[in-house]
């Protein structure tokens, strides 16, 4: 799985409605020039974040958007469904040779591992809302300071 910016930039949007001051109603215009997305582009994606009940939007001057729930309410992996991305790690369903599975209609060897991946990004993005990536209490994890330094070098050169 690759998160497109169509997701991302759905994240940033409404990170930065809910780091507004509450209930007011915020331009994507406004949006566009702090997160540095194109306003056709914001709204598409409001478009859709509209249609799964995640914004409110409001008509007239002083008009734009607003979160529908309290942004401890609104979970990431909300927005990022929203906009139609997909957190599924396997290709399954992907092929036109594939009607139930990964490789002519069955399983493949790896299948498990990705799904259970899918799972554990999933899982994650639905523990973090709005609220904590606004408050930017989400832990950073030990592990990701250097994720590959942990690997011992090899020095398989021969010294001669």
């Amino acid at each position: 799985m690759m998160l497109t910016t169509k997701g991302r930039y759905a994240v940033m949007a409404m990170a930065d409605i809910a780091a507004q001051n509450g209930g007011v109603p915020v331009r994507l215009a406004e949006i566009a020039v702090r997160q540095g997305i194109t306003v056709a582009y914001l709204e598409q994606i409001f478009s859709r974040l509209r249609r799964a009940d995640l914004v409110k939007s409001i008509k007239g001057p002083g008009g734009g958007y607003v979160l529908a729930d309290g942004a401890g309410e609104i979970k990431i992996s909300d927005i990022i469904g929203a906009v139609d991305e997909s957190i599924k790690m396997t290709r399954c369903g992907k092929r036109k040779s594939s009607k139930s599975g990964c490789v002519l209609g069955g399983k493949c060897l790896t299948h498990d591992l990705w799904d259970g991946l899918g799972l554990k990004i999933f899982e994650y993005l639905n523990s973090v809302s709005l609220a904590d990536l606004c408050g930017r209490r989400i832990v950073e994890h030990p592990a990701s300071q250097n994720i590959f330094s942990s690997a011992p070098e090899r020095n398989d050169m021969a010294v001669i």
